[in-house]
């Protein structure tokens, strides 16, 4: 396990010459009601008192309940400043846009929250001098289970090294909600969507292959072809050169 004591010192000050660096006056991030912005945004505050995370349901009823709630109460007990954005009716219009330009596939549909989301993120960081901070986790960013240009998009991220399994430990020596580390990983795209069951894998089989590289041979399978398929979303986009 790592000493998260000395890691809170090295990613505060990362974060700190981060922000030095660009002369930016504060932080905006996603406060999902999730584990990965719980530590990002506790991060962020304990780096920059102008840290705000907003709060940005898109469809799904789940954002509207307990990943609300989950989100306002580590706003409250961190002191994180907190705004409230309700995207529902963007995505709809924008969807209405769409008729009759294509017909949307469930995955494109899937992907415009996290990229409205985006969108907010940079308005508010673009008019208000600050940075966004990318909340993604090193076993989603393997998997490539994240949105391109969504919520993969970002200025800096302090948690980017971080499996699942340690953010999980992470969260436990802070002592955040109990509420957020049990319940089940989502990105909260649609209703009862979760990520394990959308990969078809655990995190708990992710992480144990990135940590100790062990993995069955069905796991090993699926990580590998999630690995190879995702690669894009990882690289900066192909330019010509000539």
């Amino acid at each position: 396990m790592r000493d998260y004591a000395l890691e809170t010192e090295k990613r505060v000050a990362f974060i700190r010459e981060v922000l030095a660096a660009a002369k930016a006056r504060g932080i905006v991030y996603g406060n999902s009601g999730g584990k990965d912005s719980a530590l990002v945004g506790i991060l962020c505050k304990k780096a920059c008192a102008d840290t705000v995370g907003l709060i940005m349901p898109c469809g799904s009823r789940r954002n509207y309940a307990e990943d609300k709630r989950d989100a306002e109460a580590v706003a409250r007990q961190f002191g994180i400043a907190q705004r409230y954005v309700d995207l529902s009716a963007a995505r709809t219009a924008l969807l209405d846009t769409l008729t009759g330009v294509t017909a949307v596939s469930e995955t494109a549909r899937a992907n415009i929250a996290p990229r409205l989301r985006m969108t907010v993120l940079y308005a508010v960081a673009a008019s208000e001098n600050r940075l966004v901070a990318g909340t993604g986790n090193r076993s989603e960013s393997y998997m490539g289970y994240f949105t391109k240009w969504g919520d993969g998009a970002c200025d800096f991220n302090p948690i980017a090294d971080l499996t699942v399994t340690e953010i999980y430990e992470y969260l436990r020596f802070l002592q955040v909600p109990e509420s957020i580390i049990t319940k089940a990983p989502s990105a909260g795209l649609f209703d009862g969507q979760t990520d394990e069951s959308e990969m078809g894998i655990t995190y708990q089989s992710i992480d144990a292959f990135l940590l100790t590289g062990t993995a069955g041979e069905q796991e090993k399978a699926i990580i590998e072809r999630c690995h190879t398929a995702s690669r894009h979303k990882r690289s900066m986009p192909l330019l010509y050169k000539g």
